[in-house]
């Protein structure tokens, strides 16, 4: 199993979602974060004095895969999140050593089984 971290634009996002979701992947965690790489900074001013932010937004999609399925997930992400531009983000794959499922306490890669129909009952 591995989990796929990836550190997206915001506008990249529902793309993403979407062609992960037809794909057969619904199972994500998303949070809004904040962070700095090569991306330059936003000098802004403000009553009078200029400040300049050096954290940017960003959306943070993790999702834990079979690792058969990492690079169709990656790609995935690389193809709608890819402007060619300075600050598109990163992708990061880590392994995962374990995995239960809560409500039943099962274990393993089978949790991680891909949806086949979870496109039709999203509707």
């Amino acid at each position: 199993m591995k989990m796929v971290i990836a550190y997206i634009r915001h506008e990249a996002f529902e793309p993403i979602r979407a062609d992960l979701l037809v794909k057969g992947f619904p199972s994500l965690s998303v949070s809004e974060v904040k962070g700095s790489g090569r991306q330059r900074g936003i000098t802004e001013r403000y009553r009078g004095a200029e400040l300049t932010n050096y954290l940017r937004p960003k959306v943070k999609i993790e999702c834990v895969v079979a690792a058969g399925d990492v690079r169709l997930v990656v790609d995935t992400v690389l193809k709608h999140a890819r402007t060619g531009g300075v600050g598109d983000g990163k992708v990061f794959v880590l392994p995962v050593e374990e995995a239960y499922r809560v409500r039943t306490g099962e274990a393993g890669e089978e949790i991680l089984q891909s949806h086949p129909d979870a496109a039709s009952s999203a509707s």
